[in-house]
C-alpha cells in the first residue's frame, strides 16, 4: 500500500518497531546531528524528536537509513522496479498489442504515474506569513555559516518549457523570510535558474518540506532533464501526486506536503552561502549563491519537520544513494550493452570513485566506456572510474583490487583527463567545479600480471617520515604520513625499486585509521585531485601523447587551503554519550 504522505510512513515505522520517539527536548543546533550519525552507525530505529529547543514543531531523522526502510517505503526493493521498467521498455521494442498485452500491469503504473490536479491539500491547513525562524532548522557541524534546511524538495518550472523539476539542494536560513538556494552545476533547479536568469526574470519556486516518500525518493534521483521527477515519483508510488495550486505562485505544489515555502528567486541576486558540513567529510567553503525570497507559508495543523545529516560516511546518505543506484543501473546497462555492472562508492561520496564491470568486444572498448560515462549525466561528476571484467562483483572493493594488480599497466591503462568540470562540492583542485579525472582500465587482455607479496621490505626506510602502514590485497600500499608529507613520499615510493611492482600506493594523513575500509575510501578518494596529485616511476611525453611507467602513487593527504574535515564539537559528543540512554526510553502515551 503506497503512502499517502510521510507522517504515514511514520506511523508504519514506528508499528514496525523501527521509529521511537524521543521526548526529552533536544537542540537542533549540532546535538541532532550528533545523535543521529552515531544512531545510523548503531543501525538504530529512525527518530521522532517530539520536543525541540526553540520550535513548536517536532522533528523527524533518519526514515530512510537502512536499506530496510527504503524497501518498506517502496513496497519492494528498489533494484525490482528498476527491472521492471527496463524489461517493459525492452518488450514493447517493437510494439504489439500481445505484449502490451501481456504488460499491462506495468503500463497501468505507468498511465497512473502522472500529476493528478486536486482542488485542497493537507499542504494548506494553515497559511501564514513566513516566519523561518519559527522552523526547526539543524545547525549541524561547528563551523556551518548557520542554520541549513537539509532535506528541501524544491519545485521548478523551466520558463521555456513549463518542464518540472524536483530537487534537494540545502538551503541557509538568512532571516524570516530569505534562504540560499544551493544550486550545483548539473542541476536540474539550476538549469531553470539559468534560463530564467537569460530571460531576466524571477524564477518562481516552491519548496515542499516533508513529502511522501515517493516524492523524496524521486527527488534523490539524477534523472534525465525531460523526466519529470513528479511523474516519476507516481512510479515508484504507483499512484499519481496530488499537486495542489499554491496559494502565492502560478504553479502547482504537493498537496499532501507537511509544509510548503513558496517564493522567487530574483535574476542576479547572490549572497555568501555557506561554510556547510557536506557528504565528502569536509566543510565546502563559503561562495556565493542566488537568493530564495519566500512571500507565503503553508502547512498541515499539526506538521513534522523532515531533517538529514550528511558529513563523513556513513551517513543516511548512504541509504538513498544506494537505492538510486539500484533504480538506474538496470538502464544504464540497457543503454551501454557492454556493461555488465556498476557501482559508485558511498565511503568515496558516490561522485569520487565508479567502478565499473564490462565485457571488451574489441580492443579499448573499456575505456571507449569510462570516456562515455564521464559525459553522461549525473556520472558527468564522477572523478575516478575503476573498469574491471564481467566476472568481477564492482560492489566487492577486494575483487576489485585484486583486478587492478592483475590486469592493470600504467603505460596502456591509465587515462588523465585534465581542466574538465566537476562537482560543486569538489575541493581538491582549488577551484571550484574545474578539476581532472582518471580512469584505470583494469579487464583482462590476455596473460594477467602476477603480483608478488611485499615481504620483508621496510617502508620506514624508504621513506622515515611513514608513520604507519598497511598493504591491501597485495595490490595497494596504503601509509599514513604527517602534514605536508605526502606529495615527497608518494613521489619516493613511486620510485623505489624495491615497489617495482606494487601497482598503487596511496599516501593519507594521520586521521586515517588504515585498517577500516570507510575510512580508507574516504581519506583517498575525497583529498586528491588527479592531475595534481598523482605520480608514476617515470612520467614523460612521446609527442602528445604522456607515458606512465611504475606503480600509480597517489598523494591523499589533507593539503593546506583544503577546508577542515569534520569533527563534533567535544562537549556536544559528551552531552550526547550522558544523554544517550534517556533519548531511548519509551514514551508514556
Amino acid at each position: 500500500m503506497p503512502f499517502r504522505d510521510l507522517q504515514g510512513f511514520i506511523a508504519a515505522l514506528e508499528r514496525a518497531g523501527d521509529l521511537r520517539r524521543v521526548s526529552v527536548e533536544v537542540d537542533p543546533r549540532l546535538e541532532m546531528t550528533e545523535i543521529a550519525t552515531r544512531a545510523v552507525k548503531e543501525q538504530a530505529p529512525a527518530m521522532l524528536f517530539e520536543r525541540v529547543k526553540g520550535s513548536p514543531y517536532p522533528v523527524v531523522m533518519n526514515t530512510m537509513a537502512t536499506a530496510k526502510r527504503i524497501e518498506m517505503a517502496l513496497g519492494r526493493p528498489p533494484q525490482e522496479i528498476g527491472h521492471e521498467l527496463v524489461r517493459f521498455v525492452e518488450r514493447i521494442n517493437p510494439p504489439s498489442l500481445k505484449k502490451l498485452w501481456e504488460l499491462k500491469g506495468t503500463a497501468r503504473k505507468l498511465l497512473a504515474a502522472r500529476a493528478k490536479p486536486v482542488g485542497r491539500g493537507i499542504a494548506q491547513e494553515v497559511v501564514e506569513s513566513p516566519d523561518l525562524e519559527s522552523l526547526p532548522v539543524l545547525t549541524c557541524w561547528p563551523e556551518d555559516g548557520g542554520r541549513f534546511i537539509t532535506l528541501p524538495l524544491v519545485l521548478t518550472q523551466s520558463p521555456g518549457t513549463g518542464k518540472r523539476n524536483l530537487g534537494i539542494y540545502r538551503m541557509q536560513v538568512f532571516d524570516k523570510e530569505t534562504t540560499g538556494m544551493h544550486w550545483q552545476i548539473q542541476k536540474g533547479g539550476g538549469f531553470h535558474y539559468w534560463e530564467a536568469e537569460q530571460r531576466n526574470e524571477p524564477l518562481e519556486v516552491s519548496v515542499a518540506l516533508g513529502g511522501d516518500p515517493a516524492l523524496l525518493l524521486a527527488a534523490v534521483l539524477p534523472l534525465p532533464e525531460a523526466l519529470e521527477e513528479i511523474i516519476f515519483a507516481g512510479i515508484l508510488r504507483g499512484g499519481p501526486t496530488p499537486m495542489v495550486r499554491a496559494k502565492s505562485l502560478s504553479m502547482r505544489v504537493p498537496a499532501n506536503a507537511e509544509f510548503v515555502l513558496e517564493g522567487v528567486v530574483p535574476p542576479q541576486e547572490r549572497r555568501a552561502e555557506g561554510p556547510f558540513g557536506d557528504h565528502f567529510g569536509h566543510y565546502s567553503a563559503q561562495a556565493p549563491f542566488p537568493v530564495f525570497h519566500v512571500k507565503t507559508v503553508t502547512r498541515r495543523r499539526h506538521p513534522v519537520y523532515p531533517a538529514t545529516v550528511v558529513g563523513k560516511p556513513p551517513q543516511e546518505d548512504r541509504y538513498l544513494g544506494d537505492a538510486v543506484q539500484e533504480f538506474l543501473n538496470p538502464f544504464v546497462k540497457m543503454l551501454r550493452p557492454e556493461v555488465r555492472d556498476l557501482w559508485a562508492y558511498f565511503e568515496a561520496g558516490f561522485h569520487n570513485l565508479l567502478v565499473v564491470s564490462v565485457r571488451t568486444r574489441y580492443t579499448k572498448e573499456p575505456m571507449k566506456t569510462a570516456l562515455g560515462l564521464f559525459g553522461e549525466g549525473q556520472l558527468a561528476l564522477t572523478k575516478c572510474i575503476v573498469l574491471v571484467g564481467p566476472e568481477v562483483n564492482p560492489r566487492d572493493w577486494t575483487a576489485v583490487l585484486k583486478a587492478i594488480g592483475r590486469h592493470f599497466r600504467p603505460e596502456h591503462d591509465f587515462l588523465l583527463l585534465p581542466k574538465v568540470p566537476l562537482d560543486t562540492l569538489d575541493f581538491t583542485s582549488f577551484t571550484m567545479h574545474l578539476g581532472s579525472k582518471m580512469a584505470l582500465d583494469a579487464t583482462p587482455k590476455g596473460e594477467s600480471q602476477q603480483v608478488a607479496p611485499l615481504r620483508g621490505v621496510d617502508i620506514s626506510r624508504l621513506a622515515p617520515e611513514v608513520r604507519a602502514w598497511r598493504m591491501v590485497e597485495e595490490t595497494l600500499l596504503a601509509v599514513q604520513v604527517g602534514s605536508g608529507e605526502g606529495k615527497a613520499v608518494a613521489e619516493r615510493l613511486a620510485r623505489a625499486r624495491e615497489l617495482a611492482d606494487v601497482p598503487l600506493i596511496a599516501v593519507v594523513s594521520e586521521d586515517i585509521d588504515l585498517q577500516d575500509r570507510t575510512s580508507l575510501l574516504w581519506g583517498i578518494f575525497t583529498r586528491f585531485d588527479p592531475a595534481r596529485d598523482v605520480t608514476f616511476r617515470e612520467m614523460r611525453m612521446e609527442g602528445a601523447a604522456p607515458v606512465y611507467r611504475g606503480p600509480l602513487a597517489i598523494d591523499a593527504t589533507w593539503k593546506h587551503g583544503y577546508p577542515a574535515p569534520l569533527t563534533m564539537d567535544a562537549a556536544i559528543v559528551k552531552r550526547v554519550e550522558e544523554r544517550w540512554d534517556s533519548y531511548w526510553k519509551q514514551a508514556t502515551r
